[in-house]
């Protein structure tokens, strides 16, 4: 199904609209971004130490010099009773351009998955593209890792670290998986990665899919976007087969079969540009010999499920419980 024929309530409309006018009016040719336009319409919620529907945040600072913190989602404990959480450690989509915890869209759907599967979430703030290129991003969420390890009596209370599971969305999605083979060689003293969650993640090479071709004028992500992104994420020089966008590719440094790494949950919409890029990352890790799973809404396009009144958020939530609910029943036999 073209991408021309999705079809929205008009208030989403309106938000896709305003979010199109955004990305094509904030990039600029030489690779710079007009910041100002772009938080200019970054709206913002506060966190909320009193519950929000059902579900309390608070902001915290792991390095201010890099504006390096997370907003720390837990459920109200009065709703939910005693009890020790698992948590996701949640990087946030956007292409590594746009957008933060606070903004509306995240700290909604992170608010969602709060109320849904009963877990704390923290989401890491990491620094942007292009004013901080490769491999930043990756720094600042392996550090955010790091430092809830060292801090985790103090940060999370009533938090099992040993119920630790990494997720993100697109550009996070790519985020969480470098994350994870940076994890893989670390010896964490408290935390214990029992999975990761990629939904939609971010991947690409040179080759053009027959997704990306299929899908490419997306509402949220269209193909001129996805390589806008990658030429100011990726170092200069580099093509779309750099090790960071296609970690299976001709140019892979990595021998994943080698890395311990997490069961992974991969989430997919049959109207995603990126679907095709997801699905060698699938078989990237299946060859690998690692233990995946695969979830797909035929119906569903990229970053959809960050609408909550749309049917592919709540499918995709369930794969999300569905996925956490095995590994930590694994945790408990």
């Amino acid at each position: 199904m073209p991408s021309s024929v999705i079809k929205l309530p008009l208030k989403l409309r309106l938000l896709v609209v305003l979010f199109r006018f955004i990305v094509n009016h904030s990039r600029r040719q030489n690779g710079t971004v007009n910041r100002r336009l772009i938080n200019l319409f970054d709206f913002k919620n506060p966190p909320s130490k009193t519950p929000r529907k059902g579900v309390v945040s608070s902001d915290n600072v792991i390095e201010a010099s890099r504006d390096l913190w997370f907003r720390l989602y837990t459920p109200d404990t009065t709703v939910i009773g005693g009890g020790r959480l698992p948590v996701m450690v949640y990087f946030h989509g956007g292409g590594f351009v746009l957008s933060s915890p606070s903004s509306f869209a995240f700290d909604d759907w992170c608010r969602q998955l709060v109320r849904e599967l009963r877990t704390a979430v923290v989401s890491v703030n990491y620094r942007l593209v292009p004013e901080h290129r490769f491999p930043t991003q990756y720094e600042d969420g392996f550090d955010a890792l790091k430092f809830l390890d060292d801090n985790v009596d103090k940060l999370l209370v009533n938090v099992d670290p040993k119920l630790c599971f990494l997720a993100g969305d697109s550009a996070g999605g790519n985020l969480a998986h470098h994350v994870a083979v940076k994890a893989g060689e670390y010896e964490f003293s408290r935390l214990k990665l029992m999975g990761l969650i990629a939904i939609q993640p971010f991947f690409g090479g040179e080759e053009r899919t027959e997704s990306e071709i299929r899908n490419s004028g997306g509402p949220l992500l269209s193909l001129e976007d996805t390589d806008w992104y990658w030429k100011a994420f990726l170092p200069n020089g580099s093509d779309r087969d750099h090790p960071a966008a296609n970690v299976f590719g001709p140019k892979s440094t990595v021998d994943i079969s080698q890395v311990k790494y997490p069961a992974t949950l991969i989430l997919m919409a049959g109207l995603d540009i990126l679907k095709d890029w997801q699905r060698k990352y699938y078989d990237g890790l299946k060859k690998a010999g690692k233990e995946v799973d695969l979830l797909q809404d035929p119906n569903a396009f990229h970053g959809s499920y960050v609408f909550e009144e749309l049917p592919g958020s709540a499918f995709f939530v369930k794969g999300i419980q569905d996925f956490m609910q095995k590994h930590l029943n694994k945790e408990n036999c």
